[in-house]
């Protein structure tokens, strides 16, 4: 009777494992490619609606501040914050403008996350460092605008002092501030 413990011999050579080693890594090539392009396109995709949903909210977002003394009449997308060795720290999504105040806007296709607000709240700090020309010699105010906004994230982002815009059908609704709110001038 055989010893249960003894290997069957399987006759594999070296050569015959090498080729099984090179055919599976050729396998897990070709589906790291897939992963890859996979990849390139979803991020491609969340750009594309990122860019869609900013150019809806920035369309004449100047008015939905007329209630307030600020009289934005200019809009700049995409403004760079350049340090002092010429290198991009940030961007500025929507920058509105007038002849006192400056507004940067921070655009997210879904306003769902109290990072995104920290992170607008160190881009204002960012924007104070490395001032671009559109903003020199006037007044920082900041805001967050999202094509869909969570409710208790809209109540942090009033704390911190930012205005709050959401998407509404074919419009950009200001979100109703609450009793007292003052926006913070950085």
């Amino acid at each position: 009777m055989a010893n249960v413990m003894e290997q069957p011999q399987m006759g594999l050579t070296f050569e015959d494992v090498w080729a099984a080693i090179m055919k599976t890594q050729a396998q897990v090539d070709r589906t790291s490619a897939i992963v890859e392009r996979l990849s390139k396109n979803v991020g491609g995709l969340n750009r594309s609606l990122g860019e869609l949903i900013e150019t809806l909210i920035a369309a004449k977002l100047w008015e939905k501040f007329d209630a307030y003394p600020y009289n934005f009449r200019r809009a700049y997308q995409r403004v760079p914050l350049f340090d002092e060795t010429d290198r991009i720290r940030t961007d500025i999504d929507i920058l509105l403008s007038n002849g006192e105040y400056v507004m940067a806007v921070e655009v997210k296709a879904s306003l769902h996350r109290k990072d995104d607000i920290d992170d607008h709240l160190k881009r204002m700090e960012l924007i104070l460092k490395y001032t671009p020309d559109q903003c020199k010699g006037k007044r920082l105010l900041g805001a967050m605008a999202g094509g869909a906004v969570d409710p208790d994230i809209a109540a942090y982002a009033h704390s911190a002092g930012f205005f709050v815009l959401e998407l509404t059908g074919e419009s950009v609704s200001l979100v109703k501030t609450p009793d007292g709110f003052n926006p913070r001038q950085w």
